[in-house]
Parts: C-alpha cells; structure tokens; sequence
C-alpha cells in the first residue's frame, strides 16, 4: 500500500464527508477492486488495519488536523 497524495487526484476539501458519519474527510482509499472510499480521521483509525488489505492507494491528508499521518504503511508502525 501507498500512503501519499497521487497527483492526478485532486486534494480533498470540506466538501468531502467520511462515508461512515458524514464529517469532514480527510483520507481517501482508493480501491484494489475500484472506487473509493471517504473517511475522517476517526474512522480512518477505526478501520486503518482492514483499508490497508484493501487499498491500492491512500490519500492521507490528516496532517491537517495535527501533523501526523493517521494510517501508517509497513514499516511505521
């Protein structure tokens, strides 16, 4: 897994709401099956172990909120 913001993807902004409560998104994971998925930071923590089996990407912009990345990729933990 990836843990970066991909250039062809555009920055998320407030108008981009967690999947899982509808606040404010500050990760996107990007599928391995395709598509993708929102969250904010909480659930974003709540749900790290299973995005990482499943993302083919992840655009981590929780620095944000605290200067720290939210999902770490092998080898950070």
């Amino acid at each position: 897994m990836t843990t970066a913001v991909a250039p062809s993807t555009a920055a998320l902004s407030a108008a981009d709401r967690c999947d899982r409560c509808g606040a404010q998104a500050y990760l996107r994971v990007e599928l391995q099956s395709g598509g993708e998925l929102l969250f904010c930071a909480h659930h974003a923590r709540e749900h790290g172990d299973k995005l990482r089996e499943i993302a083919a990407n992840v655009v981590d912009e929780t620095h944000k909120l605290s200067g720290t990345s939210t999902i770490a990729t092998d080898g950070e933990r």
